[in-house]
């Protein structure tokens, strides 16, 4: 079947081909944080220190700790999260029980409260003097149900796993963490885009920034693609010419609102989805919300599924399948290392204008294009090139 042009369906590679890329030492690294750790996990002594900005509409108790209850405007912090030596891509270590231990799990190594000006100032001093990505910035929006520390500490594997080499920056929205809360976290989502359209903003003002990527996962990404859509309605949909990477995991997205949403940010921005047709979790979403398609959960085998996302011209990697411990496989873009290397990729990818002359091919097309096949041969067409790479 021929593919619309801007369409690109990545099929991820097995299991078994995923392990021995994994044996074969392919182990990524957190490297370009000034004063931290540059050796491999498997080589690391000790503990690896991530720093980590956070922008949070959660207030604040008197003790300056996170809550659940949701504040209009975003207060700021700095934090950092300690990675065991004998980190294994895909996990975040923590104990099952009694007492955790820096050497062998993901700690929490304090934090303390910025104002507005200095958490931005703060920034503008990591990217200082960095060439290439590394003076890129990675926005990561939670979803559903999760807390703070297990955002923080989730953000810290992937850009440990994904050797991202910039600043990674943790939105984070007061979640009630109960299952049942699923409409009480959609209105906490709700009052938090403006906020997020503001960071995201600011961050792409930062003297010295290259890119702002945006990694969102399940109910974060509404959240996400919506102060997107917010930056766009106000002239900014391309922040300037900062804006990087989109990338949505298990999108808690309905179709519809989801194309709405793509029509309005329009094709200045590339936008990555991380799908899988035995997503538990977007199945019970879809139950909730009357049994409406959710985005994460489209089935990339059924040609009416293939043909809707396709002509969104968004790239789309179909996680359906992979081995991940999650039952409800919907943390499966953050447990597979093949998946956390395929956004490791994406964020070193260079700038759109840096990319002169270049053909996007879907690979997967080409091959079967150069394959006879029954009824006659199969055609590939080019992936639409990028805004500046004419």
């Amino acid at each position: 079947m021929t593919r619309p042009a801007p369409f690109r369906l990545l099929r991820l590679m097995p299991l078994a081909l995923a392990a021995s890329v994994l044996a074969a030492g392919c182990t990524p690294t957190m490297e370009g944080m000034a004063g931290f750790s540059r050796a491999s996990a498997a080589q690391a002594t000790s503990v690896r220190q991530v720093p980590i900005f956070v922008a949070s509409t959660r207030k604040l108790d008197a003790k300056g700790n996170v809550t659940g209850e949701v504040t209009p405007v975003a207060r700021y912090l700095l934090t950092g999260v300690g990675v065991p030596p004998g980190h294994k891509p895909g996990v975040i270590e923590r104990p099952s029980f009694g007492s955790e231990n820096r050497e062998k799990h993901f700690t929490a190594l304090g934090q303390r409260t910025v104002d507005e000006g200095n958490f931005f100032g703060e920034i503008a001093t990591r990217l200082s003097g960095r060439v290439g990505v590394a003076r890129d910035v990675v926005v990561f929006v939670h979803g559903f149900n999760n807390s703070y520390d297990e955002a923080r500490f989730r953000l810290a594997q992937l850009v440990t796993d994904a050797n991202f080499t910039g600043v990674p920056v943790l939105f984070t929205w007061p979640s009630r963490m109960q299952l049942l809360a699923y409409g009480s976290d959609k209105e906490s989502a709700t009052a938090s885009r403006d906020a997020l359209e503001k960071l995201i903003r600011d961050l792409s003002e930062v003297p010295g920034v290259g890119r702002v990527h945006v990694l969102a996962h399940s109910m974060g990404t509404w959240l996400a693609m919506e102060a997107l859509r917010q930056n766009a309605i106000a002239g900014r949909a391309d922040l300037g010419g900062r804006i990087g990477e989109i990338m949505l995991a298990s999108p808690d997205i309905d179709l519809d609102v989801f194309r709405a949403q793509m029509a309005r940010i329009g094709r200045v921005t590339r936008v990555s989805v991380f799908a899988a047709r035995d997503d538990r979790a977007l199945s019970v979403s879809s139950v909730i919300a009357g049994s409406r398609t959710r985005v994460g959960a489209l089935n990339l085998d059924d040609p009416k599924h293939l043909e809707e996302i396709g002509k969104l011209g968004v790239r789309v990697y179909d996680l359906s399948n992979i081995d991940v411990q999650d039952f409800m496989r919907h943390g499966n873009y953050a447990e597979a290392p093949l998946v956390v290397k395929a956004i490791g990729s994406q964020l070193s990818e260079p700038k759109f204008e840096d990319r002169q002359a270049q053909s996007f091919v879907d690979d997967e097309a080409l091959k079967a294009a150069k394959a006879p096949a029954p009824g006659g041969p199969v055609t590939s067409a080019p992936l639409a090139p990028p805004p500046g790479a004419e």
